[in-house]
């Protein structure tokens, strides 16, 4: 029986505008090139629903009362799914089902998967108490990785240094090469 590797499961938390969408991009790049694949889940913390495309026959399948529509088209999935809400749980299941060597979460600060924390400004720093299995930190302020990086086993970067992103990539490489 051959054996089914599983995902490496991934966040990238912080708030609104702290760079969250720019480092995922990167990771995914990175992990691209690195012959891995992944599939990113993204929390819409901007109330509402996010925007599905209007006048498309998937959406007015949707809106005459689909559980689901699925489109496909030269090798593009498109997946729009409607129902009160969907866990973070759920969520990952319906990645697992392509098979990714890495799902990135961007958001869900609270679940408690391994992440990285971006912080806008020490007004942010409690979050580090407050949020469990922070891997790696990122700081929009040089004066807080001046002042906290020598306090703290976590991996403390500036947002502007490749090496974090990095190191990332890299911890997601190894972390998927364990479960192969």
């Amino acid at each position: 029986m051959a054996m089914v590797s599983k995902a490496v499961i991934f966040q990238v938390s912080g708030y609104q505008n702290s760079g969250k969408t720019t480092l995922v991009s990167k990771i995914i790049s990175g992990l691209k090139r690195n012959g891995l694949s992944a599939v990113t889940i993204k929390h819409h913390g901007h109330g509402g629903k996010p925007e599905t495309p209007e006048g498309k026959d998937s959406s007015n399948h949707i809106e005459s009362g689909a559980a689901a529509s699925i489109v496909e088209g030269g090798g593009r999935l498109l997946l729009q799914a409607e129902k009160k809400s969907w866990s973070l749980d759920e969520q990952i299941k319906i990645a697992m089902q392509l098979h990714p060597d890495v799902v990135l979460i961007e958001g869900h600060k609270k679940a408690s998967y391994p992440k990285a924390l971006l912080l806008r400004s020490d007004e942010d720093m409690y979050l580090m108490e407050e949020l469990t299995n922070i891997c790696a930190l990122f700081s929009w302020e040089d004066k807080l990785i001046k002042h906290k990086a020598a306090d703290l086993d976590t991996p403390f970067f500036s947002i502007h240094d490749p090496i974090g992103t990095d190191w990332i990539i890299e911890y997601l490489v190894s972390e998927s090469k364990k479960r192969k």
